[in-house]
């Protein structure tokens, strides 16, 4: 069995090597990312702090009643008339609760359409959330809007 040098501690002139046997199948990146790991772990373990979390109770079954994000994303936006104008590409919540809706105008499959920003209120859901309308909505109106791009990360 081969041993690889992991590291070398530096004592004035004088220096120490620490071989230890290389790790099967060429695993030894995995463990001294592991051991780097353990290191900020227990060095970051002076630094925490208590925090309180104040709980509050709600109404979980009144919350069951509510729209889903995940059922509302990806559903057709329609017009008074009945004509697909868009779709629903996302949901974003603001501070204080305020819901935006991304909707997709024009585009296929997600693909080369015009994101536009307009507040969920404005949209009309039917009972149970299964359609969405835009009351006085058009394709036409809904592009002149200026363009919503996501914050790059």
């Amino acid at each position: 069995m081969t041993s690889t040098t992991l590291t070398t501690r530096l004592r004035g002139a004088d220096h120490e090597r620490i071989d230890l046997p290389r790790a099967p199948g060429g695993k030894r990146r995995l463990v001294s990312q592991l051991l780097l790991a353990a290191a900020l772990a227990l060095a970051s373990v002076g630094n925490i702090q208590a925090q309180t979390v104040q709980l509050v109770v709600v109404d979980v079954k009144a919350v069951a009643l509510g729209l889903q994000a995940s059922k509302l994303i990806g559903m057709d936006v329609r017009n008074a008339k009945g004509e697909k104008i868009g779709t629903i590409d996302d949901l974003i919540i603001m501070p204080g609760v305020r819901v935006i809706a991304v909707l997709q105008v024009g585009g296929f499959l997600g693909l080369g359409g015009h994101l536009v920003a307009v507040p969920f209120d404005s949209l009309v859901m039917t009972a149970g959330g299964t359609r969405a309308s835009l009351p006085g909505g058009t394709k036409e109106a809904l592009r002149k809007l200026p363009e919503f791009q996501y914050k790059k990360k």
